[in-house]
């Protein structure tokens, strides 16, 4: 068979796998169903490998699609990963019984010094007592993303197709985005440091591994081919793609194959037992009652 045949039944195995494991995984959680609130944000970010494997598979299929169809899938990824992250902040907070909305926030955490790093030091005190506000201050931080990444990409987008969008824009845009993203993160790792001690017998980490895990892949492949175009070693195939179209296809085939190996790992770090366990305990206590 010819490469691109192989390619194809490789990358069509890997999806299905990913997706079987993806979809035991949630519906385990659902047999579970036990609280909402965290098992709601868990699944959001649980259908994230299963999404950027299907976005990847599309990408290998229309190999030949133009530099808009391709913008639009990375627009896709990104924009479900601003999502996710918003919904990692919120399982964060509720297994630390935060609750910006209601203004609940536990008296042992309250009070607690939040140390600042450079350049957020430019426009925040370097020290901050934890309260309500500047709990919500980490969230806004979180959810600017979610807004500014969807904008960004249906800017991107529709500049495309009109013809109209320049390189001064388009690093712009880039910078922005990556100022934005970085805040959300700076948010999120700033959480996790402040609260480690409470947040220890949930894997934050790994949680957090998983999510970001899967971004950094995507991001650094695509440098390292970016290298290899730049260098000569990957060039035209005799299929008839051109440089940038063949990379594409590589980088989705890569995306597709790593996707298998992070559901995996999303089983490892948002397993359903601590539910089923729960909801064990419950029926337990009903049936002695």
């Amino acid at each position: 068979m010819e490469s691109s045949q192989v390619s194809l039944i490789g990358s069509t195995i890997c999806l299905m796998v990913t997706l079987q494991l993806s979809i035991q995984l949630v519906s385990q959680h659902y047999l579970s169903w036990n609280n909402p609130k965290e098992q709601k944000a868990i699944v959001v970010i649980v259908l994230m490998a299963p999404l950027y494997a299907i976005d990847s598979y599309a990408g290998f299929i229309v190999v030949q699609g133009s530099s808009t169809f391709f913008t639009f899938l990375d627009s896709v990824k990104e924009c479900y990963e601003a999502l996710v992250m918003a919904k990692f902040l919120s399982l964060m907070y509720a297994y630390l019984n935060i609750s910006i909305s209601q203004n609940i926030v536990p008296d042992h955490i309250k009070g607690r010094e939040i140390h600042h790093s450079f350049p957020i030091t430019l426009f925040q005190p370097h020290t901050v007592r934890l309260d309500h506000k500047n709990l919500k201050l980490l969230k806004n931080w979180t959810w600017q993303f979610v807004v500014i990444r969807p904008v960004c990409s249906v800017l991107m987008i529709a500049l495309q197709l009109l013809g109209v969008y320049p390189e001064w824009l388009s690093w712009t845009l880039t910078v922005i985005l990556n100022v934005s993203v970085s805040l959300a993160l700076y948010s999120l790792v700033l959480l996790h440091h402040v609260f480690a001690k409470e947040l220890e017998a949930h894997k934050p980490l790994a949680k957090f591994l998983c999510i970001k895990g899967i971004v950094f892949f995507s991001f650094w492949q695509g440098m390292v081919l970016d290298v290899l175009v730049a260098m000569g070693i990957l060039k035209s195939d005799k299929l008839g793609l051109d440089v940038e179209h063949l990379e594409e296809a590589v980088e989705n085939v890569l995306v597709i194959v790593e996707m298998v190996f992070f559901s995996l790992l999303m089983r490892y770090a948002y397993p359903p037992q601590p539910y089923r366990t729960a909801s064990l305990t419950q029926t337990d206590t009903n049936k002695t009652d």
